[in-house]
């Protein structure tokens, strides 16, 4: 399986602001791939190099072998990208919109497709509507139509499910899963964490411009394992000074992170030794929004600038 998406030691400032710090990554063909990071941490501007729309100050980047900056016709022909925001045309209906974004790729005759993208994004009934009169969730997936008008191979979706209905997200969903089975390569970022850990093969966590961690999905939840317990004393009670240590306090809740399952008993144990009653005990596993919160905001650091 070849490369689709390549970079290597990918630099970019804005002024005394170094927004990415050195990436290097590789992204397979046909990979769904995760670009995880908090508010700052870079992901845009690696998927505005990337695109074009920006350039790396150092470094190289390619897409399906070509370089962005060389090649850059070729790239804009294998890459599709679905942007943040809302930017459309107001002057034109949904199907005009899918036309005239077929014409920048030069596809004269792109019917039949465009209809089987507004019949999958459940756009039919809206393709003679005015681009200014559909709501929100329906520009969104207006947007994503237009960048895949041109059947890219590598589709980057930048928060594609901000602020839209479970309706939206279901349909998007079960249509980039049929592009990316039929060998779509897929690069989503997303802060619905559960979205990730559902749909990607390997992810990627980025915070101030560099790469923290890069694994696989369950290779990433296997090596941070564990459990949360989180109790609730009667009467708010505090927990015994030897609990107190292991725990951390928050509305109300103790919240204890645990290896091992047979670590509750002594906890509980220590507990009703001290005289307290429990009113509420919660046992969760650690999923990927656990993961993200220990490696970004703690001091766990893997695979930093692996292009693995």
């Amino acid at each position: 399986m070849g490369i689709a998406v390549s970079l290597r030691s990918v630099r970019k400032s804005f002024g005394a602001l170094r927004a990415l710090d050195g990436i290097s990554l590789d992204i397979r063909e046909g990979e769904f791939f995760g670009l995880l990071g908090p508010n700052g941490a870079g992901k845009t501007t690696l998927i505005s190099c990337l695109a074009g729309l920006a350039r790396a100050d150092e470094g190289k980047l390619s897409v399906m072998g070509y370089d962005v900056v060389d090649d850059y016709r070729e790239t804009r022909r294998r890459l599709g990208v679905v942007p943040q925001e809302l930017v459309f045309d107001p002057f034109f209906t949904v199907r005009e919109t899918l036309r005239i974004q077929s014409g920048y790729f030069g596809l004269r005759h792109n019917d039949a497709w465009i209809g089987e993208l507004l019949e999958n994004l459940d756009l039919a009934g809206k393709s003679d509507v005015n681009m200014r009169r559909l709501s929100g969730g329906m520009k969104r997936r207006v947007l994503l139509a237009q960048a895949l008008v041109h059947k890219p191979r590598v589709i980057v979706l930048d928060e594609p499910t901000a602020g839209v209905d479970v309706e939206l997200r279901q349909t998007l969903w079960r249509f980039i899963q049929r592009l990316n089975r039929e060998g779509h390569t897929v690069i989503l970022t997303t802060h619905y964490l559960e979205e990730a850990e559902l749909l990607c093969e390997r992810i990627a966590m980025l915070k101030q411009g560099r790469i923290v961690a890069l694994d696989t999905t369950r290779d990433l939840l296997t090596k941070h394992a564990g459990y949360i317990l989180s109790i609730r004393l009667k009467n708010d009670n505090a927990l015994p000074g030897t609990l107190r240590e292991r725990a951390v306090q928050s509305k109300g809740c103790w919240t204890f992170r645990l290896k091992d399952p047979n670590e509750i008993a002594p906890i509980l144990a220590a507990i009703r030794d001290d005289g307290h009653s429990l009113e509420d005990l919660r046992l969760l596993q650690t999923d990927l929004e656990d993961v993200f919160v220990r490696v970004i905001h703690g001091t766990e650091s893997e695979g930093e600038g692996s292009s693995q």
